[in-house]
């Protein structure tokens, strides 16, 4: 990476560190990994060079674990990283009763997401309340990326609108008869009526997730 005259030389050490991390491990590395590979003085010295970094808008953060990106970033012949693609995410909040799921009353906020996180691409973020599907890896007050479709595969995650409720379940197709299934034993199956059209849709494939904190 070319020198920034507006960092220092130690400011400029820790950003080419998290580069080249970023293009090794396609995430960015911990403040224990910073501080022991350039022999900082501590793990809040490292939280330090971060903060001036992003202060300066070398780095942005984003809401994922270990969320770094390089603002300016290149690849090979200065041509942008693929990974330098941001993609602004909805965050939908509570969804008012026979609203489009992304209508403008239900956008709580917006996210920039590193568009190359999730296959296929997520088109909108949904806040998990409680903890049915726990062992999925999905908890209490995560962010799941989600992307939009009105149709799942047998045994995908899906987000799923039941009588105006938005829930996160696993789709399970049995005969006649519809099933969605939490990840979790202390939840019981909900089945969906097949004659109710009106009551059921899915609103879209859970592709990932993003844990806060």
């Amino acid at each position: 990476m070319s020198p920034d005259p507006s960092l220092t030389a130690n400011q400029q050490r820790v950003l080419d560190y998290i580069a080249e991390y970023l293009a090794e491990h396609s995430q960015a590395p911990s403040l224990r990994e910073i501080a022991d590979a350039l022999s900082l003085r501590s793990h809040s010295s490292a939280q330090d060079y971060i903060e001036a970094l992003v202060r300066k808008g070398a780095l942005q953060r984003l809401p994922q674990h270990r969320g770094l990106r390089l603002v300016r970033s290149h690849g090979p012949a200065g041509r942008p990283s693929p990974r330098a693609a941001l993609r602004e995410l909805p965050l939908v909040g509570r969804v008012a009763a026979g609203t489009p799921i992304l209508s403008d009353a239900n956008i709580e906020a917006s996210y920039a997401i590193d568009a190359a996180l999730f296959r296929p691409h997520a088109d909108f973020l949904l806040r998990v309340v409680g903890l049915s599907m726990r062992d999925a890896g999905i908890l209490d007050g995560d962010l799941i990326a989600v992307h939009r479709t009105a149709v799942a595969d047998e045994g995908r995650i899906v987000v799923a609108r039941l009588d105006d409720e938005i829930t996160v379940k696993r789709l399970r197709r049995e005969r006649d008869r519809l099933l969605l299934l939490s990840e979790n034993p202390d939840f019981a199956p909900i089945e969906v009526d097949p004659r109710r059209t009106n009551a059921f849709a899915i609103e879209g494939l859970y592709v990932g997730v993003i844990r806060q904190g």
